[in-house]
């Protein structure tokens, strides 16, 4: 592995990520988060892969149909992402608003999206292969990278719409958000794993279509929010 072939790994793993983060805090202007904050929940995302390789190693030597292996992934994944927002972020001051749960939760999820692209563009890189490292970086930035931002936005949107209930209640919408990310997650890298063109059409589509629904979701927090200002 080169030098020069590490770097353009890196630099295709954090611009997808950088051009979802930027929209993302264009959605955010009204109200803008503190840049030092979301650079540390895009680090703390970043963190998360290398602790999960490990566990997802494990369900892989240990699991015998794919489907398991799948979803101890899509759960090791949206778990940690999850327990890093909520080790580093989730608690301060700064997050006072309902719609912040989301914008950091995305945020996390883009660090680790980032990471991610990157030892996914290293093999074909390192091997010479730029076009097949542009093509990679490519489907990544149209589908998984929009993955875990509408995965870890469940769980936003959980914790966002039950930020006025009690402890209990903000427990449950956090568990439901987090196991509707990981049927997400599942269901996505279901249909990509079966390498035929219709399942491939039929997973972006999902994404696209949960990415729709997210847009209008977060435009209601915000309405609900911010109509008294």
């Amino acid at each position: 592995m080169t030098l020069s072939s590490f770097g353009y790994a890196f630099l295709g793993g954090l611009l997808p990520s950088f051009i979802w983060l930027y929209f993302l805090l264009k959605e955010d202007a009204r109200c803008p988060e503190p840049r030092t904050l979301i650079a540390l929940a895009f680090v703390a995302g970043m963190l998360a892969v290398p602790l999960a390789l490990p566990f997802e190693r494990y369900a892989e030597g240990h699991l015998h149909d794919s489907l398991s292996i799948l979803i101890a992934w899509a759960t090791v994944e949206e778990t940690l992402k999850y327990v890093m927002a909520a080790l580093f972020i989730l608690w301060r001051r700064a997050v006072d608003e309902a719609p912040d749960y989301v914008i950091y939760m995305i945020t996390v999820a883009l660090g680790f999206a980032a990471a991610e692209n990157m030892l996914f563009l290293l093999a074909p890189l390192s091997n010479g292969h730029i076009a097949a490292g542009i093509s990679t970086g490519d489907l990544r930035f149209l589908g998984s990278t929009l993955l875990h931002v509408i995965a870890s936005a469940t769980v936003g949107f959980a914790l966002a719409f039950s930020e006025k209930s009690s402890p209990t209640k903000r427990v449950f919408a956090a568990a439901a958000g987090l196991i509707l990310a990981i049927v997400l997650h599942t269901a996505f890298n279901a249909l990509i794993i079966n390498q035929g063109a219709s399942t491939a059409l039929a997973a972006f589509s999902l994404v696209w279509i949960a990415a729709v629904i997210f847009l209008a979701t977060f435009e209601v927090l915000k309405y609900f929010q911010y109509r008294n200002l």
